[in-house]
C-alpha cells in the first residue's frame, strides 16, 4: 500500500525545519550586518614621563669569608693528649694554654740533660785546676811544656763538652715546654679534632684545631674576564692599584639577605686569572670587632656605582624580544611605538638607560601585552616621583 505524502507528521517536520532554517539565516544576516559596526574601546593605560635621577647601583659577587689569620695548631712533640684547656668556639688570647701533652718522658730527658751538663761543668773545673797547677811548674822548669799544653787541650775539650751538654739541656727544656700547646695569636678556637687520650704528634694529618683571628676578616670574591674589563673601564685611575684605591666602600650581604653593619674596602687583586674558572680573585677587608663574622661565612660583596644623572625607568615598563629590551613610547595622536633601549645599570625595580630614550619621552607603564605598534591608547599620566616613593631606587 502506497503511503500518502500528506501525512500530518511529515507536514509538521517540514514546517519546523523551514522555521529553523529561517531563524538561522536571519541570525547570520543580523550578525554579519552588525559586525562592521562593532569597535573595541580605546584602552586607558598609565604613562610616565622619563626623567633623570641621582641613583646608586650595585654589582654583586659571591664571596667567602676568612679570618685575617687562620693558624693550624699542631703539636711539636709526640705524646698522649692529657689536657684540653679550651672549648670549641672559645675566644683565647695570645700565649694562653690550649692543650697539654703527657710531659713525663720529657721531664726525664730534661733531668738527664741537666745532670750531663753538671758533669761537664765539673770536668771543666777539673781541667782548669790541672792547667793552673802546671802553669807555675812549667815556668820554673819543673815539668815540661808538653804536659801543660796537654792539660790545656783537655780543658778545651771539657769546655766543648760543657757547651754541648748545655745545648742538649736547652733542647730538652724546649721540648718540655712544647708539651703545653699555647695560642700563637688571639682568636677563636675551631673544631677540636682530637680528644683526651689521643696519641698526637708532628706527623698527624689533622691539626689539633684551627685558631682564627677575626678582628678583621677577608671577603674573597671573583670577577669574570668581562666583569674585570668593565671594572677597569668604568673605574678612575691610570693603574690597577689606583683603580682599586678609587673604589668606594663596599657592602657585604649575608646569607640571609641582610647587610652586614660595617663597610669594607677592596684592597688586593690576584696577579692572574684562574685557568680553570676563567676568573680573577679580589680581596675585601671588613672590620669585625664584635666577632659577628667567622671563617667560613658566605655572602655577596656589593660594589656601588654612583650615577649622578641617570635616566631612570621602571622595569615593569619594559619587555624583552630577541635578547633586546624594549619600551612602548607614546607618539603623535596617542599612538604607541616600540623602541629598543640600552641598559647601563639596574636596581631591583629600575633600569638606567644609556641609549634609546631622552628626558621627557613618555612611555607606557603597564598593560604592554595588549599593545602593538601603532595602537592607540588613552594615556593616563603617572608621576615617576610618586612611583619612586612607593618603590624606591
Amino acid at each position: 500500500m502506497k503511503r500518502s505524502s500528506h501525512n500530518p507528521v511529515t507536514k509538521m517536520m517540514t514546517v519546523l525545519s523551514g522555521i529553523g532554517l529561517v531563524v538561522i539565516l536571519n541570525s547570520c544576516t543580523t550578525s554579519s550586518g552588525n559586525s562592521g559596526g562593532m569597535q573595541m574601546p580605546t584602552p586607558s593605560l598609565p604613562v610616565i614621563s622619563v626623567s633623570n635621577q641621582a641613583a646608586t647601583t650595585f654589582l654583586e659577587f659571591p664571596s667567602t669569608v676568612e679570618g685575617k689569620v687562620n693558624v693550624e695548631i699542631r703539636p711539636q712533640v709526640s705524646g698522649y693528649l692529657e689536657r684540653i684547656y679550651v672549648d670549641e668556639g672559645a675566644y683565647v688570647r695570645v700565649g694562653q694554654p690550649l692543650f697539654g701533652i703527657n710531659d713525663q718522658p720529657y721531664r726525664e730527658q730534661n733531668a738527664n740533660a741537666h745532670a750531663a751538663m753538671l758533669a761537664a761543668q765539673a770536668n771543666v773545673e777539673k781541667a782548669q785546676l790541672e792547667v793552673d797547677r802546671l802553669t807555675p811548674l812549667v815556668k820554673n822548669n819543673v815539668v815540661s811544656e808538653i804536659q801543660l799544653k796537654s792539660a790545656e787541650a783537655s780543658l778545651q775539650t771539657a769546655k766543648a763538652n760543657l757547651a754541648q751538654a748545655k745545648a742538649q739541656a736547652g733542647n730538652t727544656q724546649i721540648s718540655l715546654g712544647y708539651t703545653v700547646v699555647k695560642a700563637p695569636v688571639s682568636g677563636y678556637i675551631g673544631h677540636i679534632h682530637h680528644r683526651l687520650g689521643s696519641l698526637v704528634g708532628r706527623g698527624e694529618d689533622l691539626p689539633l684545631t684551627v685558631l682564627s683571628d677575626v678582628n678583621e676578616v677577608y671577603a674573597y670574591f671573583s670577577m669574570s674576564e668581562i666583569d674585570f674589563l668593565q671594572f677597569k673601564a668604568r673605574t678612575q685611575g691610570n693603574t690597577l692599584e689606583e683603580k682599586i684605591k678609587n673604589l668606594p666602600a663596599v657592602e657585604l650581604m649575608l646569607a640571609d639577605g641582610s647587610a652586614y653593619s660595617e663597610k669594607g674596602k677592596v684592597e688586593t687583586v690576584e696577579g692572574q686569572f684562574d685557568k680553570t674558572t676563567g676568573a680573577i680573585s679580589f680581596r675585601a677587608t671588613f672590620p669585625n670587632a664584635k666577632g659577628l663574622l667567622r671563617s667560613g661565612n658566605t655572602g655577596r660583596v656589593r660594589i656601588p656605582s654612583v650615577h649622578d644623572n641617570a635616566l631612570v625607568i621602571p622595569q615593569e615598563a619594559t619587555f624583552e624580544l630577541q635578547d633586546k629590551v624594549l619600551v612602548f613610547v607614546l607618539a603623535d595622536s596617542n599612538k604607541v611605538v616600540s623602541r629598543p633601549i640600552q641598559v647601563e645599570g639596574q636596581t631591583t625595580n629600575y633600569y638606567f638607560v644609556k641609549d634609546g630614550l631622552k628626558t621627557g619621552d613618555k612611555i607606557v607603564y603597564s598593560g604592554l601585552s595588549r599593545l602593538r605598534d601603532g595602537a592607540v591608547i588613552n594615556p593616563q599620566p603617572l608621576s615617576l616621583d610618586s612611583l619612586l616613593k612607593s618603590k624606591p631606587l
